[in-house]
């Protein structure tokens, strides 16, 4: 029997650290955690000077080593659960894109019967992005598969999903938005608003009906104006809304990413990596929903030069959070694990 112990490691939570600590892991679960213990192992890791975090959990990924969530397949899950602990990841959900009905069906029911193994990153459910967004604010998404909200064709989804659905995104103005915002949020399932044109108004509409959530932050969604602070203002202004951040300075400036630890505070940020199949492979040109996307040092382009997700990794997005905000150890975790748990 495996039982490896990792000795004299700082340990961080969200809410605490411990310094000088064991931890004994038994084929792959930790059974305990103290000073000094004494338990037989078949092998010891040094942790002195070393910091151990829990797992981190991307709420939006698409995809990862040449695969994405769209391919609907098992096989590409795998692939990509598997890439994905190398930088940190333990869970993560698995996120669709606007396409048409069946391709976001068939994506559903793949992750419905989809079992992890033991040395893959758990697919804790799904994250659907689009296609209830506005065509104002579509970004990567393609434009001519966007639709209405219908909390029908949701249930539906939810239904093929085997209940996996966690998140969804949405524009809370268009047509029929409000009443899905309600219905999807009495449900238990995270709303979310991105690829909106919401006013600030809207967006507080949309908050008193339930939704908790602002997608990737900043991008795709009405900026600040001082006659019109928009989904932005809105979300860094409203208690309710925890924000998703991607911290490539690519999605957002330097000075923009402060601006959101500073208004929001680490227990209202989420790091995610919003990454495409591009992610841990080689430059080139990538498929996104059947468009091309072009990935350089400079990030991940449609030919229009929109931005089509990244290939950030999450252990760089902490780096990054750290050097940028000098933000605690503490605050880290609280960013990369605990809010996306709770």
């Amino acid at each position: 029997m495996s039982t490896v112990k990792i000795k004299n490691v700082h340990i961080v939570n969200a809410n605490q650290s411990f310094e000088n600590q064991d931890v004994v892991i038994q084929e792959g679960k930790i059974i305990a955690i103290g000073s000094s213990l004494t338990q037989q192992t078949t092998e010891e890791i040094d942790g002195e000077n070393q910091y151990l975090f829990p797992g981190f959990i991307d709420l939006h990924i698409h995809g990862s080593a040449d695969v994405d969530t769209m391919d609907a397949t098992e096989d590409a899950l795998h692939t990509m659960a598997k890439s994905l602990v190398k930088e940190g990841v333990t869970s993560f959900l698995a996120t669709t894109m606007t396409q048409k009905i069946e391709a976001i069906e068939s994506a559903l029911q793949t992750i419905a019967h989809f079992e992890n193994t033991e040395d893959e990153a758990e697919v804790l459910g799904v994250h659907v992005e689009g296609p209830f967004i506005s065509i104002h604010r579509v970004g990567a998404q393609p434009e001519e598969y966007i639709i209405p909200p219908s909390i029908e064709l949701f249930r539906k989804w939810q239904q093929l999903s085997g209940n996996k659905i966690k998140e969804i995104t949405v524009a809370p103005e268009v047509e029929n938005g409000f009443e899905f915002v309600k219905a999807v949020s009495k449900e238990g399932v995270i709303v979310s608003i991105g690829h909106s044109d919401a006013t600030y108004d809207e967006v507080e509409q949309a908050v008193n009906y339930g939704a908790t959530q602002g997608t990737h932050l900043y991008n795709q969604m009405r900026p600040f104006h001082h006659r019109e602070p928009g989904v932005v203002g809105a979300s860094l202004l409203l208690d309710a809304i925890k924000v998703e951040l991607i911290v490539d300075f690519i999605h957002s400036h330097e000075q923009a990413v402060k601006l959101a630890y500073r208004m929001k505070g680490a227990s209202s940020i989420i790091l995610i990596t919003d990454a495409m199949r591009a992610k841990g492979v080689p430059y080139g040109d990538y498929d996104l929903g059947g468009q091309t996307v072009h990935v350089t040092e400079t990030g991940a382009h449609l030919s229009n030069g929109a931005l089509a997700g990244s290939v950030l990794t999450m252990d760089a997005a902490l780096r990054h959070m750290k050097q940028l905000t000098n933000c605690t150890m503490e605050e880290l975790v609280a960013m990369s694990s605990a809010n996306a748990a709770q």
